[in-house]
């Protein structure tokens, strides 16, 4: 694909049925199509628990009450107990074996929850003590023009060390950068490298891409840790770093399916960028091949028949002529006629007849040039 000049594009605001990607984006947003489906799925999950668990007490209850009921038959003399017994019996049989199933269901349930992979909805839960410090208080909403110049002031004065965090690989070194540059811990540095990442991935750095967004999903992780422990972000992202050092294969394989996720996303979003950007520098294009009479000469050309193109492809008047000729009269103006408006072809009247219509003087024209060369 041919390069087009980066700078085209430098305006270009991204609009589709999702996120923006306007420097003022919130940066939560792009994660929380699959932070909704995943407490979704947890909703869901520990709803099922909970009817499996009920399920269970109501077996229980049902089990007790036949017991109850073949006790009081087994003392009892009468004829009609005795009947009644077997049945109490069939069905006490049958909910002892119903609780075993249910039991099973709840252990299986059990289990399956042990095995869930961690994620930054459950960071809190196991390995995380909440601080009594550093908790964040309630404050009222920012409008998005607030969060506009918000991140537009932070990232004037902290660009460069934006950058900086967003090229280290080391998790040592990235702990290292944000406790000498606490103020990073924010929303705003998160911002600004999915941007980062995004313009990278449009300038085909995809290494640079992919390294810039490791780092925007450690920010992102902090973020969501700090808000499900309801603390400032700088109180808790060495508890991030200590974890995902020591992290078991489940809670990296988390971390990576989050980070593989944002790379999709990302390219995602660059390439319809960079469609949008092709569309207007085509258009541009397309504005400045306009012809006369206000038609594309591209287009008109593609209109016509593959006679009379293979006359222009060939500049060959006299071949011209002769395709007009066999034409229907009607049909050739109207072909001659959006050749002017486009600039395909260039009139040169003979008449000062001013009256007369273009078209109809350049086709006459044609075919009076026709007639001579036949003389000729």
């Amino acid at each position: 694909m041919s390069r087009i000049d980066y700078s085209v594009w430098d305006h270009i605001e991204v609009s589709d049925d999702e996120d923006d990607t306007h420097p003022n984006i919130d940066t939560p947003s792009l994660f929380r199509w699959r932070h909704q489906a995943r407490v979704e799925r947890m909703e869901e999950f520990e709803k099922k628990g909970e009817e499996l668990k009920k399920a269970l007490t109501d077996c229980r209850r049902k089990l007790s009450e036949a017991q109850k009921k073949v006790q009081e038959l087994k003392i009892s003399e009468t004829d009609d107990a005795k009947a009644e017994l077997s049945k109490a019996q069939a069905e006490e049989k049958k909910l002892k074996k119903e609780e075993r199933e249910w039991e099973k269901k709840v252990d299986d349930h059990n289990h399956e929850e042990k095995k869930m992979p961690w994620n930054v909805d459950t960071l809190s839960k196991d390995g995380f003590s909440k601080s009594i410090v550093n908790v964040k208080p309630d404050s009222n909403e920012e409008t998005e023009e607030e969060k506009e110049q918000k991140h537009k002031t932070f990232v004037e004065k902290y660009e460069k060390q934006i950058k900086h965090f967003g090229m280290l690989r080391r998790w040592d070194d990235s702990q290292k950068y944000l406790s000498d540059n606490p103020h990073l811990v924010c929303e705003e540095t998160a911002n600004y490298l999915v941007i980062m990442c995004i313009d990278l991935e449009v300038e085909e750095k995809h290494a640079l891409m992919e390294q810039v967004a490791h780092q925007t999903i450690v920010m992102q992780f902090i973020l969501e840790l700090a808000k499900s422990l309801k603390v400032d972000p700088r109180g808790c992202f060495r508890q991030f770093f200590s974890k995902i050092k020591t992290a078991d294969q489940q809670y990296q394989e988390a971390f990576n399916d989050e980070l593989e996720s944002f790379k999709e996303r990302v390219r995602g979003r660059a390439k319809i960028r960079i469609e949008k950007a092709m569309k207007e520098f085509e258009e541009e294009e397309r504005q400045k091949r306009i012809g006369p009479g206000g038609l594309d000469p591209v287009e008109v050309y593609e209109s016509l028949p593959l006679e009379m193109q293979k006359c222009f492809d060939e500049k060959d008047i006299q071949m011209l002529q002769e395709v007009i000729s066999k034409m229907d009269p009607t049909e050739a103006k109207a072909h001659m006629k959006r050749c002017i408006d486009s600039g395909l072809w260039v009139p040169n009247s003979k008449t000062d007849d001013g009256d007369e219509k273009e078209e109809d003087v350049t086709y006459e024209e044609v075919k009076q040039e026709q007639e001579e060369t036949k003389k000729e």
